[in-house]
């Protein structure tokens, strides 16, 4: 089946709007309640149909745990659940081979996985702790597998917004050497 980029970009604007709402009104906002009403919205990239990729899942067979610091100094644990490889433009718009592990939380089971990257626009058009992403899923990913990975949903954490979060920061295996112009940007 042929990717609609239409109903994409559409369906892309409409998740960003309920966003912006949900930041702006929720009691669950992470702004504090005295910004709220001066809140006009979130800054993102462009829509770009080129930063959502195919990923190949490599699943992760272990135990280890994964210890990630947190923008408060703490530490959060994690299990690696799958490597992703897929391929994503560089500056000069070549495609270039990238890989992200994805992590599943020591005490939290569920049908997603927890996606957070560093890439070069980090610190500096987004986000300098880095951003997130999650990875949907139904079951059990398979090995070869192939999962849209779409860096335009690429968000930064509530921590971003409010020092009363504790958000865990991307471990140095998914610090990306390219850019990634998609998903939420930062205006500090």
């Amino acid at each position: 089946m042929e990717f609609d980029t239409d109903a994409w970009r559409t369906e892309l604007r409409s998740y960003r709007d309920q966003k912006d709402e949900q930041f702006a009104e929720s009691r669950q906002s992470p702004l504090p309640p005295d910004e709220r009403a001066e809140f006009d919205g979130l800054d993102y990239f462009e829509p770009d149909p080129d930063y959502r990729v195919e990923a190949t899942v490599e699943t992760v067979d272990s135990d280890e745990t994964v210890t990630m610091e947190t923008s408060t100094e703490g530490e959060q644990l994690y299990h690696r659940a799958t490597r992703l490889s897929f391929e994503v433009p560089d500056a000069s718009g070549e495609a270039t081979e990238a890989t992200l592990v994805a992590y599943q939380r020591v005490d939290h089971d569920g049908g997603s996985l927890f996606v957070p990257f560093r890439d070069k626009t980090t610190g500096q058009q987004t986000y300098p702790g880095g951003r997130y992403m999650e990875l949907h899923h139904d079951g059990n990913l398979e090995d070869g597998a192939e999962v849209p990975l779409d860096f335009n949903l690429a968000y930064s954490p509530f921590c971003a917004y409010s020092d009363a979060y504790e958000c865990p920061l991307p471990p140095r295996e998914n610090w990306l050497e390219i850019a990634i112009p998609a998903g939420e940007r930062y205006e500090g």
